[in-house]
């Protein structure tokens, strides 16, 4: 992929003012970021064709499908497992003390739905009543209307609780495959409820995994919301390899952004500006803006525009590691994707019954995910185990002016007793699938961890922390409530908001994705009614 030159404008070259829209009009709107919440705000604004909208993104924006590299569309590839991949950006971070990471992002149009997994999982109603403290606009009833209207379910069809005819697809994992087959018939065997539909806030148990994908190809927001009808309106202007650097605050109100495109910088004027950068970068581009916690960002050099605490105090995201097991034959190659079936349990101290554990099927290895191969003869299949209960730690710091040089991530993964309490929950209970007489129709053995860590609270906390890692679900990082009002509108700033997972105080209790679609939809019918 390419790079955009990492050039800064001498002091004397300050950057020029620029309107980049084929109307040559000044932007209504100026969205940065065209992933899982950006995609969607500028297509559902640009629907009035008197909002003139201006989309910048980071990666390549492509205008046809034709042009988006195949392993982006194939649902049985995640390319930001994928070391070293184009469309990936990585942030170091640490999980632990001591215990560093690459938090992969997505960089081309699609944000993060370009290289994730896939899954499509509403958030449960908890969360939602969580939220909605913030405002009622985040009510499950007020919200249930806008999830049927941003999907297609390929299965169920329009119903009361599914829409028929929006932009997303959604279709379930096939359980035919041996191995869901057999994970399905171990959850029965240990007493876990058939939980068929993970999107109808029903009883948690064992089911397919909502996703958006349909015929094996995943459709990310840029394909679903940008490439279609959107992508002829002459009041939508999608800017690709357009980094923005900073905001431009005036007088308490944020007038334009800074980019660099193309080895030049330019300040792109607009009436309004949403961040959609997502939960890493937007807190970013906040604090080298001036905006954040004043005392830290002064300490590192950056002028203090407005006090803001809250942004990048702490993060909210769910640890993870993998239980693989060792197949008794070879398992045939997955067709449609990459992901079997879901289970999802309520962990000893998770505080309601919405299952805060999950323990995800993956139908291709870890070497293939690694890999970028639907395929790894040979290799163990993993469970992907986390812990999904609502709670904040950790943060991020921003250390210096330069915006190349990246915030100081933390997650605060198994700070407390019942942080490790709650992973070796999820630990056993994946080893407890593994040893049913319903699951070795398939398996061998488990292959790691060994047998006999799992009694051990001691030993199996160790093996956790060596292979921790995390589902990349951060949110948290400009909270509503602390930093933003329910409308995404920045506190003591005019003419900002942010719109992305990085508002939710807390993640939900399943995987965001489908709850950053649902953010783009809720603030952009904020704007549109004036809100």
């Amino acid at each position: 992929m390419h790079r955009v030159p990492k050039r800064k404008a001498p002091p004397h070259d300050p950057p020029e003012t620029r309107v980049i829209t084929p109307s040559g009009r000044r932007p209504d709107v100026l969205v940065v970021g065209a992933g899982g919440s950006g995609a969607v705000l500028a297509a559902r604004l640009s629907e009035d064709a008197g909002c003139e909208v201006l989309l910048a993104e980071a990666g390549p924006a492509p205008r046809a499908l034709p042009d988006f590299p195949a392993g982006l569309l194939d649902a049985r590839l995640v390319p930001g497992a994928q070391p070293g991949h184009a469309a990936v950006r990585t942030f170091p971070a640490l999980l632990t003390p001591g215990l560093p990471y690459a938090a992969a992002r997505g960089r081309f149009l699609g944000g993060s739905t370009a290289v994730n997994g896939g899954y499509f999982v509403r958030a449960r109603r908890a969360d939602f009543d969580r939220w909605s403290a913030h405002g009622d606009i985040w009510s499950y009833d007020r919200v249930l209307p806008v999830m049927r209207a941003l999907e297609t379910d390929l299965d169920l069809g329009a119903t009361a609780l599914h829409g028929g005819d929006g932009p997303i697809p959604v279709q379930r994992t096939d359980l035919g495959h041996p191995a869901a087959a057999a994970f399905q018939a171990a959850a029965r065997s240990l007493g876990y409820s058939d939980d068929p539909d993970k999107n109808d806030q029903g009883r948690p148990g064992f089911g397919p995994v909502p996703t958006n994908t349909a015929g094996g190809r995943r459709i990310n927001t840029g394909v679903a919301y940008l490439l279609g009808e959107a992508a002829q309106r002459p009041n939508l202007t999608v800017l690709g390899e357009c980094v923005v650097r900073s905001i431009v605050i005036s007088r308490g109100r944020a007038t334009g952004v800074v980019v660099e495109r193309g080895g030049r910088r330019t300040v792109l004027d607009a009436g309004e500006i949403i961040l959609c950068a997502g939960s890493l970068s937007s807190p970013h581009l906040l604090h080298l803006s001036g905006v954040g916690p004043a005392d830290d960002l002064a300490r590192h050099g950056i002028a203090v525009v407005h006090d803001l605490p809250a942004v990048g105090a702490a993060l909210s995201d769910h640890p993870q590691t993998v239980v693989e097991w060792t197949p008794r034959r070879p398992m045939p190659v997955p067709s449609g994707g990459w992901l079997g079936g879901v289970l999802h349990l309520p962990s000893s101290s998770g505080g309601d019954a919405a299952g805060d554990l999950e323990i995800l099927q993956s139908l291709v290895p870890t070497m293939g995910l690694v890999g970028g191969e639907a395929a790894a003869p040979g290799a163990p299949l993993p469970f992907l185990v986390s812990v999904q209960t609502p709670r904040t730690s950790g943060g991020l710091r921003t250390v210096s002016a330069d915006p190349d040089v990246p915030p100081r991530i933390a997650y605060g993964y198994l700070d407390t007793g019942a942080d490790r309490r709650r992973m070796r929950e999820a630990v056993r209970a994946a080893a407890a699938v593994v040893a049913t007489g319903a699951f070795g129709e398939v398996r061998e053995g488990l292959a790691d961890p060994e047998p006999g860590l799992l009694d051990d609270d001691g030993l199996l906390d160790a093996w956790i922390r060596a292979r921790l890692g995390t589902s990349q679900h951060t949110c948290g990082t400009v909270p509503m409530g602390g930093a933003v009002d329910g409308h995404g509108r920045v506190h003591g700033l005019e003419g900002l908001r942010v719109a992305d997972t990085s508002i939710l105080p807390t993640a939900p209790l399943r995987g965001p994705a489908a709850t950053a679609v649902l953010i783009g939809e809720v603030i952009a019918g904020a704007v549109r009614r004036g809100g």
